[in-house]
């Protein structure tokens, strides 16, 4: 995928087409503008903005010719017929397809948010800034930009430039300035190119002193870059209040978010909005206003309503006092209920709308399906996307991307990419559906193939296919983004390194960070907080601090997710000085340790023998008073893990102290003491919650009675099992199996199956584990007829077994000599996913060998030898078998394979080959099989001994040397070992000589 990326990033066509979308204002700023300062007769100056080059100068100069610009008395711009002409076909013809057509509806269209919705994931930077510069009124551009910055798109400084331009020309000084404070709040730098329109548009409008302002303004900015750049560049970096840390925005920004409110949308609108906020009746503060409102002023003022039951009973005073209420006024009403979860009130408002006749649009569905889909109600977006559908209404893009990301939400991959396969090639989208898609259709629909996507499209694919594990086809989407001519976003970006990241792709990851910055599109915090993490998991701490160095040498301020990556990544590995750092500087900047940092630099400091030291950190935060229940619990259980019991015990202590102790604290200290083995303190401790007004829960009981009874004391542990009982608190077997595996661990069956009975009695369900643990004991214990019983009754509960239940099962069948119960188990076993264990294959084996069932323990025994897990004993039961049913060759060639894989290490396998042997008439074997048992130091018994007894009388030794050889074997062993070896050895001379 790299090489991919970097053939394409080097492939100049495309490039270049990146560069024109994301350096533009840059362009403009540093090539095209130049200042010049004319002196004037009265020795001032001012500073006139003259175009070097431009896309159509010369046809700006002819139109300004033809087409004389006139001043209204707001200072709105007027322009002739033959100008509006003329910017018309401006509009239609010059900035070849999409341009166009947004432009022809902001024309047709009044309704901003209806007029660009459909076309939101396709307008990139550039093309907001033409849509702006192409406005007539100062007004309706202002409406643009600010449905520009609350649908979340990026704006930039040519932007802001172009705004101040047309405010600037409008006479809108109070506007101009908030949108400057705006823009500063927000960390955008003033360019050259927006000092340079600042001065233009005060100083065409005869305002010299602002002019000037504006001139020394950019002169001290300059001068302070020159002095001192890093106090530069951190206001331009998102302020910090000292006062506790937390991050917040600007006084100046919230004024400027009121202005916005207040006076942007200019005529009527401002006044409206301040009665509605000052007067709570809405009748009082709306009949003044109510001949003079219009549809458009109707959006205006339900969207600006921050109250879903503000706006609803707006929206009501509207209804009940015959105002028009069009599709518009019910699409932002459902988004304002839907965005507040009122599901009811929403579907009133939905089923009134049909009543009155008024259709649903693509938006209306878009909305529906988006409000239900952030709210998590995954039935019901599907739902109305059911229903659109149905009315034959196809999604737009807007609502595409809303489905993918539903589907891809509830980590249904495959049904997002199919969704997307279908829209993007004009297939139906319903099952069922033989609706044909006409031709308008599909030329709005074009092939994937073809199709060039918006941005929030693009990365919203991207996004899916990484979290379906999909790297080749994020890639490729990537690539075509990029071979579309759209510009990639941070969000492009950062999702790519975050996929990169997942696949340990770490080198393609930071490959995409200077491809970032080379496109000129800035990395965030959140950049650099997934670069950071991505390298923390993959154990390279180095290169993640680098990272986070970086970051804050790029102007930007590590925030809360960077501080606690990077100091959990160091806790971990107990790098005590650089987490410390990190602390100090956290400190310095008022940024508040959270919970999970506190309790991981407590675990830190204990790992590394720092006891003093994590006692003082955690009297920081005790002494603060702000620790929850959980923080005291994770650092009571970080000492008790290390077994640091009188720790533990100080920290439970201090707790105690605040007089608010939970149930969460008991269970973790009664977890240390069962790590300390101090099994008396933890019941002493359990029985004091009630009088600490704390009541025991599930974890607290189940815990003691697993600490007693791996502490082999089932007995203390059983009055807890039943005050657990009494509580109804016991939802499984488990703490009984706790117990009746304690009892059978020290011998005492009686006490086992007396849990057992009780466990019944209470209608808890055993478990396989108690089956088989009760079956193992019994069947230890040579109680093979009750283990059986067990057995029986586990049957009849129709419990799926196990690889350890079958293993007991057929050992007891195998005991017991149930041939056809060892047969079914065997089955199960074979039909598993693990298949049977070579311990199975050989019980098996020894069943069939005392049947006598040579092809079924030779199938069996094949298999073993087949995946090459037959061992030892496998071998030493065929040998056996055959030898029990005379087949002496065949037992000899198990024999000699023995030997000959090293299978002879135990002496029952010595015993039986050596027996075999002596029966077979092999004495130059037996004697060699002899000799590997005395030089690998295996101790000779009785059937050894008798053994080679019958071999030596077999072949002509008397009974009275041999008895003589036994004698000295008893009273000198050494000795005696030499004589049979001797006397074993002349007889293989004897035999070699009598067969030649």
């Amino acid at each position: 995928m790299l090489m991919k990326l970097q053939l394409l990033y080097t492939h100049t066509p495309i490039f270049t087409i990146v560069n024109t979308y994301t350096d533009k204002a840059e362009q403009v700023s540093n090539n095209t503008v130049t200042k010049q300062i004319i002196h004037l007769k009265n020795g001032t100056s001012i500073v006139k903005r003259v175009e070097k080059s431009g896309v159509r100068k010369n046809q700006d100069t002819q139109l300004k010719k033809q087409c004389p610009e006139k001043n209204s008395d707001d200072g709105v711009v007027q322009k002739t017929k033959g100008d509006m002409h003329t910017k018309c076909s401006t509009k239609c013809v010059s900035y070849g397809r999409i341009i166009p057509s947004i432009l022809k509806d902001l024309d047709r269209v009044q309704d901003v948010e209806e007029a660009l919705r459909p076309w939101e994931n396709k307008i990139d930077n550039k093309k907001k800034s033409i849509i702006l510069k192409q406005q007539m009124k100062w007004d309706r551009a202002l409406e643009i930009f600010n449905w520009f910055d609350e649908n979340s798109h990026e704006l930039n400084v040519n932007h802001y430039n172009i705004m101040i331009w047309v405010l600037g020309r409008a006479r809108k000084w109070t506007l101009l300035e908030g949108l400057w404070n705006q823009m500063k709040a927000r960390g955008i730098v003033a360019t050259n190119s927006t000092y340079g329109t600042l001065i233009d548009v005060y100083s065409k409008a005869g305002l010299r002193e602002g002019a000037l302002f504006w001139l020394e303004t950019m002169r001290v900015q300059k001068n302070e870059v020159r002095k001192n750049q890093d106090t530069q560049l951190k206001k331009r970096c998102t302020e910090k209040n000292s006062g506790d840390g937390v991050l917040e925005k600007r006084k100046i920004g919230v004024y400027t978010k009121c202005l916005t409110k207040s006076v942007s949308y200019g005529g009527i609108i401002p006044f409206i909005l301040k009665d509605l906020d000052t007067i709570q009746d809405v009748e009082e503060a709306l009949r003044p206003w109510e001949v003079k409102i219009n549809n458009k002023e109707r959006s205006i003022i339900l969207k600006q309503q921050m109250k879903w039951d503000r706006a609803l009973e707006i929206f009501n005073w509207f209804d009940e006092n015959s105002h028009e209420l069009n599709v518009i006024h019910y699409n932002i009403m459902i988004r304002i209920l839907g965005k507040a979860r009122k599901w009811a009130v929403l579907e009133g408002l939905w089923n009134q709308m049909n009543a009155r006749g008024i259709v649903a649009t693509n938006s209306t569905y878009g909305t529906l399906i988006d409000v239900y889909s952030e709210a998590g109600v995954r039935e019901d977006a599907l739902f109305w996307l059911e229903t659109m559908l149905e009315h034959g209404i196809e999604p737009d893009e807007v609502t595409m991307v809303t489905v993918v990301q539903l589907y891809k939400k509830a980590g249904e991959f495959q049904k997002a990419e199919d969704f997307f396969r279908k829209w993007s090639l004009g297939e139906p989208l319903r099952p069922n559906n033989h609706h044909t898609t006409d031709a308008l259709e599909l030329d709005e629909r074009t092939s994937f193939l073809n199709a060039s996507f918006g941005s929030h499209t693009y990365n919203t694919l991207i996004d899916t296919y990484g979290k379906a594990g999909q790297l080749k086809e994020s890639s490729e989407t990537f690539v075509k983004m990029l071979k579309q001519g759209i510009p990639p976003t941070r969000v492009t970006f950062n999702t790519m390194i975050h996929i990169c990241g997942n696949h340990g792709r770490l080198e393609e990851a930071s490959s995409l960070l200077r491809k970032m910055e080379e496109l000129r599109c800035s990395p965030d915090t959140r950049t650099y907080n997934t670069l950071i993490s991505l390298h923390t998991k993959h154990n390279d701490v180095d290169m993640a601090t680098k990272y986070f160095k970086r970051m804050k040498e790029s102007c930007l301020e590590p925030d809360h997710v960077s501080y606690r990556t990077l100091l959990y990544a160091y806790s971990i590995r107990k790098m005590v000085r650089e987490a410390e750092e990190l602390i100090t500087e956290m400190d310095e900047k008022g940024l508040e340790i959270d919970q999970f940092t506190q309790s991981a630099l407590t675990r830190m400091y204990i790992e590394a023998g720092m006891l003093q030291q994590s006692l003082l950190w955690f009297q920081r935060f005790h002494l603060a008073g702000n620790m929850t229940s959980e923080c005291y619990a994770a650092n009571i259980d970080a000492y008790g893990e290390q077994g640091h019991i009188s720790e533990a015990e100080r920290v439970f202590l201090w707790c105690q102290e605040r007089k608010n102790l939970s149930v969460l604290e008991f269970n973790v200290m009664i977890k240390a003491y069962g790590i300390g083995k101090c099994y008396d303190k933890a019941c002493q401790l359990f029985d004091s919650m009630d009088t600490h007004g704390v009541v025991a829960d599930r974890c607290s009981y189940s815990s003691l009675i697993q600490i007693l009874a791996t502490a082999d004391q089932p007995h203390i542990a059983k009055p807890y099992l039943k005050k657990m009982q009494m509580a109804g608190l016991v939802t499984n077997c488990i703490p009984y199996c706790a117990v009746i595996s304690s009892f059978v661990k020290l011998g005492q069956l009686e006490m086992a199956e007396g849990v057992y009975r009780e466990m019944i009695r209470h209608g808890v369900k055993p478990d396989d584990i108690v089956y088989g643990v009760l079956i193992n004991a019994l069947y230890d214990a040579g109680r093979v007829k009750e283990a059986v019983s067990y057995a029986d009754e586990m049957k009849r509960s129709g419990l799926p077994g196990n690889t350890v239940i079958y293993n007991s099962l057929i050992k007891l069948y195998t005991k017991v000599g149930y041939l056809k119960e060892a047969q079914e188990t065997y089955k199960l076993v074979q039909s598993s996913e693990e298949g049977p264990a070579v311990y199975l294959s050989n019980c098996m084996i020894d069943l069939y060998t005392r049947q006598s069932m040579v092809d079924q323990a030779k199938e069996i025994f094949e298999t073993l030898k087949k995946n090459g897990t037959a061992n030892e004993f496998s071998f030493a039961m065929m040998l056996c078998l055959y030898k029990k049913i005379e087949r002496f060759d065949e037992a000899v060639q198990i024999a000699n394979q023995m030997r000959k894989l090293g299978l002879l290490t135990d002496s029952l396998s010595y015993n039986n080959v050596l027996d075999l042997y002596a029966t077979a008439g092999r004495p130059k074997e037996a004697v060699e099989t002899f000799k590997d048992m005395v030089t690998g130091s295996i101790q000779l018994d009785g059937c050894s001994l008798r053994s080679l007894r019958n071999l030596l009388l077999r072949y002509g030794a008397s009974r009275q040397a041999v008895d003589k050889l036994q004698v000295l074997m008893k009273k000198d062993a050494s000795h005696g070992l030499q004589a049979l070896m001797s006397a074993l050895t002349s007889l293989i001379e004897i035999d070699d000589y009598d067969n030649e």
